[in-house]
């Protein structure tokens, strides 16, 4: 079984960036000055230190290696005058090529998904999170078994290497494929666990809302703030992976259960999606969406658009949302606030028009209701705890009396009951 590094690296080691543009790249596969920066942010949060970047612009990727020879040298070179024993790729690199660029650059060479990958290993603390980590770790070592050249003779020293050892990486591919059958079903268990708590968390009524945003937005600061989590909230990429879920009265009638959630950024691979869906499927049944925006970057309404995206892919768009503009202390311009809040979550500024953009989004189309219930009708109570919020109720002479929030359908049906 893979182990999981979980101390900090000791030894800082000095990295060369390289990214190559293409015209005929999707917005996700090409790298320029933006997801560059973002990619030495990623390797600074890995422990490494970045030496040099360069791009790389051509009509098309080489097939041999990706950036054609000339470049290759070039970064070789790059990397000897910076001391630099590590080559880390923005793009998406074929097992092939990782072996190729490892021959001719005598250095070790990572790509972006392995850098993220690395990240997560790191962070992981929970079973649970541990779990998904190797899986995804796995699902990309298994296409690039006849590919880790350089990188295999040094598992365990560092960057891109915190994941499953030597010896089980040169065993045949069965065992391998065996190793990752087990964590699905492992993981199919911790969803069917997570299917459970949501059928309990119906029943108790109280409605889920659940902090999504790009990595480092501030949706761990949020949470702590609003319900004195403890979350340990550094201004770093990925500090986040097991998400966490408290308690938060936010008005005399109203109490959820607020979640924070692993940040999404760009060309985040599809195989960590895949292996995190038993913690992020956690979306696609929450009541509401706190999108949490660090409007004091430039780049705020791109990452705004990744996290979208990702919603998307995981089936929870239609979910009514709250734009949180976070961070609204360290910039000068805001957007405009008509579509959510202007927030810090440093500072508490915008927490009242926070918690009441809130109550508003969950209580749209709902109603508060003072009903009598004959006991005849006793089947209308079942109704009641199965489908409303149940605020209060006691018995009467005539029948039981209830106070309950009920959205605008059962509304209807219960009007003969109402107590005026």
């Amino acid at each position: 079984m893979m182990n999981v590094v979980e101390t900090e690296q000791k030894q800082i080691e000095r990295a060369v960036l390289v990214g190559l543009a293409c015209h005929n790249f999707t917005a996700e596969q090409n790298a320029d000055e933006e997801t560059l920066r973002e990619l030495a942010a990623l390797t600074e949060t890995a422990g490494g230190e970045v030496a040099a970047m360069t791009l790389q612009n051509r009509p098309a990727p080489d097939a041999k290696t990706f950036i054609g020879e000339g470049k290759v040298e070039e970064v070789r070179q790059l990397a000897e005058a910076n001391e630099a024993e590590l080559i880390i790729f923005d793009n998406e690199l074929s097992p092939s090529q990782m072996r190729v660029l490892e021959e001719m650059t005598k250095k070790t060479v990572l790509d972006r998904s392995g850098l993220i990958l690395d990240i997560f290993a790191q962070r992981a603390r929970t079973g649970e999170g541990k779990l998904q980590v190797e899986l995804a770790q796995y699902q990309y070592i298994l296409p690039r078994l006849a590919g880790l050249g350089q990188s295999m003779s040094r598992l365990g020293g560092g960057i891109g290497t915190r994941g499953p050892g030597e010896s089980k990486l040169e065993s045949d591919r069965r065992h391998i494929r065996r190793r990752i059958d087990k964590l699905r079903a492992d993981l199919e268990q911790v969803r069917q666990v997570r299917a459970v708590q949501r059928r309990q968390r119906k029943k108790t009524e109280l409605p889920l809302v659940a902090i999504v945003g790009y990595t480092n937005a501030g949706k761990s600061t949020l949470l702590n703030l609003l319900t004195d989590a403890g979350i340990e909230a550094n201004d770093r990429l990925f500090d986040t992976l097991d998400p966490t879920t408290r308690k938060k009265r936010i008005s005399d009638t109203q109490e959820i259960l607020l979640s924070d959630t692993v940040g999404f950024i760009r060309k985040l691979p599809h195989h960590l999606v895949s292996a995190f869906k038993a913690t992020l499927e956690e979306l696609a049944y929450a009541d509401l969406l706190l999108h949490v925006v660090d409007v004091s970057d430039p780049q705020w309404e791109l990452h705004a658009q990744t996290v979208d995206k990702v919603i998307e892919q995981l089936g929870a768009q239609e979910i009514p949302r709250v734009m949180v503009y976070n961070k609204a202390d360290k910039c000068e311009e805001l957007p405009p606030a008509h579509d959510g809040v202007l927030f810090s979550a440093k500072t508490g500024e915008g927490t009242d028009a926070l918690l009441s953009a809130i109550e508003y989004a969950l209580g749209r189309g709902k109603h508060e209701m003072q009903l009598c219930i004959p006991y005849s009708d006793g089947a209308v109570l079942d109704v009641l705890h199965r489908e409303a919020q149940v605020t209060s109720m006691e018995y009467a002479e005539n029948g039981t009396l209830v106070t309950v929030i009920v959205d605008d359908k059962l509304c209807g049906r219960l009007q003969k009951y109402q107590v005026e």
